[in-house]
Parts: C-alpha cells; sequence; structure tokens
C-alpha cells in the first residue's frame, strides 16, 4: 500500500500543470499587499501590471493600495482574482480614467467601452474615482461590475451615458457614501444593488436609473437616503425606465431635486412594461417630491412594505448565503 501510495504522489507530480505545482509546492511565495505609484515609489507603476501579478483565488485576501494619481489605462480584474481590495490615498486624487466608447472602434460596443471592468467576487474599493472620460459621446461606461459581494466606500464614478452598468443577474453590491453622474441611463443593468447615502448627479434631462431585473428577483436597484442633484441647465429627469419588463427601481428617503419630472418614471415607450415593473418611492423629501403626481402604475411603498428593505433583507433573497 506503502509503494502504491508513493507511485501516485510520483504520477501526480509528472502530470500536474507547471502553475498546479507553483501554487502548492511554496504557497508563502505570493504576495498579498501591493501598492502602485505613478511616481516609481511603488511596486508598480500600472494597476493592470499588479492584477496580473497576484495569485488568483488567493489563500488570503489581497489589497492594493493605490497612491494618488492619473492612471490612464483600460483595467479588467477577472473572475479568477477573488478577495482583492483596492485602497486609494484619496477619491479626488486617485483616478482611473480612459476614454473609450460604443463605436470607437469596429469591435468597442457598450460592454466592452468600460475603464475598469471588476468581476472577483468579493471585491471592495475604497477612495477611488472611475472616470469615463469620451465625452457625451454615446455609451461609455466608467465602470462594468458584475462580481459578487462587491463594495465601493467613498468612492467616485465620473461620466454620461451609461456610467455603471451593474452585471451579474444574480450579483449583489454596494455603493456607499459614492458620488456617481451621468447623463442618460447612468446606473443600469440586471444586478441586486444598493445605494447607501450616495450623491446621484444628473448632468442632462434624461434617465437615471435603467434596471434590467430578472422575473425571480425580488429587489433591483435600491437608494437609501440618497440625494440627488442636477446640472444647473437641467430641467427634467425622469428617476428610471424599464430595459427589461421586471425591472425595479426603488428610493427610500431620498433627497429630490425640483427637477424630478412630476410624472417620475416612464414606461420606455412600451405600455406593456407598466404590467411589470416595480417602480417605487417611501418618504422622499424635497421640491421634486410629488407622490401625488407620478404615473399611476409606480408605487408608493406602505410602512409596512418600507421595513423590508433592509441590507440583510434585500442581499438574501437574491442568493442563498449572506452578503
Amino acid at each position: 500500500m506503502k509503494k502504491l501510495a508513493t507511485l501516485k504522489f510520483i504520477l501526480l507530480l509528472i502530470f500536474a500543470s507547471p502553475s498546479i505545482l507553483a501554487q502548492t509546492s511554496n504557497p508563502d511565495k505570493y504576495k498579498y499587499e501591493f501598492t502602485v505609484a505613478k511616481d516609481g515609489s511603488g511596486d508598480y507603476k500600472y494597476i493592470q501590471d499588479a492584477i496580473d501579478d497576484m495569485r488568483v483565488f488567493p489563500l488570503a485576501p489581497i489589497t492594493l493600495y493605490i497612491k494618488n494619481g492619473i492612471y490612464t489605462e483600460k483595467i479588467e480584474l477577472s473572475e479568477n482574482n477573488t478577495d482583492v481590495t483596492f485602497i486609494g490615498e484619496s477619491v479626488d486624487k486617485t483616478i482611473i480614467t480612459f476614454n473609450d466608447y460604443s463605436g470607437r472602434g469596429q469591435h468597442i460596443g457598450t460592454f466592452n467601452s468600460h475603464t475598469a471592468k471588476i468581476s472577483g467576487n468579493r471585491f471592495k474599493a475604497e477612495n477611488i474615482t472611475f472616470e469615463n472620460s469620451a465625452g457625451a459621446i454615446g455609451q461609455a461606461v466608467a465602470l462594468y461590475v458584475d462580481a459578487d459581494k462587491a463594495v465601493f466606500k467613498n468612492c467616485k464614478f465620473l461620466g454620461n451615458q451609461d456610467t455603471i452598468y451593474l452585471g451579474g443577474e444574480y450579483s449583489r453590491q454596494l455603493f456607499e457614501n459614492c458620488y456617481i453622474e451621468g447623463t442618460t441611463d447612468f446606473i443600469f443593468g440586471p444586478a441586486t444593488t444598493v445605494f447607501k447615502n450616495c450623491t446621484i448627479h444628473c448632468k442632462s434631462n434624461s434617465y437615471i436609473t435603467a434596471p434590467n431585473t430578472t422575473k425571480d428577483k425580488t429587489f433591483g436597484f435600491v437608494f437609501l437616503d440618497c440625494n440627488i442633484t442636477t446640472a444647473n441647465d437641467v430641467t427634467k429627469v425622469y428617476l428610471g425606465r424599464p430595459w427589461r419588463y421586471w425591472a425595479k427601481s426603488v428610493f427610500i428617503k431620498c433627497q429630490y431635486p425640483k427637477q424630478i419630472a412630476p410624472e417620475g418614471w416612464h414606461n420606455w415607450g412600451n405600455i406593456e412594461n407598466e404590467k411589470t415593473a416595480f417602480f417605487a418611492e417611501y418618504n422622499c423629501t424635497g421640491e421634486g417630491f410629488k407622490p401625488t403626481e407620478r404615473v399611476k402604475w409606480s408605487r408608493q411603498l406602505s410602512d409596512k412594505e418600507a421595513k423590508n428593505y433592509t441590507l440583510e433583507t434585500i442581499f438574501n433573497s437574491c442568493n442563498p448565503w449572506k452578503f
């Protein structure tokens, strides 16, 4: 039996790939802290170079410290890069920016126009600005995130149309104390996402949200205690419109400017959407909060219904494990 076990081990070594051998023979050789700095004072000058050197499916959480600077690069954290945290030195001076947009090249559309694509589960980011600098030229994504349990705190997202794509039909994401700006449908996608204590800045007469919620989900986009603001020349903004039949978007205890359209919501030119979309509000304030003038197919939540809009209830309704 001992000889047989030894033979199996030898065969494993012979046929194992180099990458497997590297990961099992010397796990301590992998780094779990990285520093990026434009001035050369860190481990890397470019964020993507640091990502490429990270161990996939790491044995411990990985932290990437990003020093102040403008990082003009298109970055991607793959689904294999789990448990990664980006920490910027300061939100206004740690900027990741790129200028792709839909139609810029033969193979660039909305979903690969991103500046940053985050697919690794349990991702976290703090004190970073994500920007698409293409300008008002059409769809141009600053952040594409389809990771589950992704958390963004004290971050900024700068763009115009389609600023943030919230992907992953069963992914859950949290944005807390963040600033998000855009023009049309600048918060869009199928994920279950909560925006808590965020500033949502509207730069044109258009639509804030375009949820693409799947039929079987209880929650789509939820805005808790957020402040909606507008540019000086804006006169009419809709809270949202349904990208797909079962779209869900809810604003709870948010502050509205007068520029919010009295009707509140739009059916995207399809009356059938009114039968299935779930657009609602609860105890919002400001000149733009006019519940009696909203479209008849939207909702004002009751006190009992509003009690279900907690982080635990929202996120645990989407997947069977805790956020």
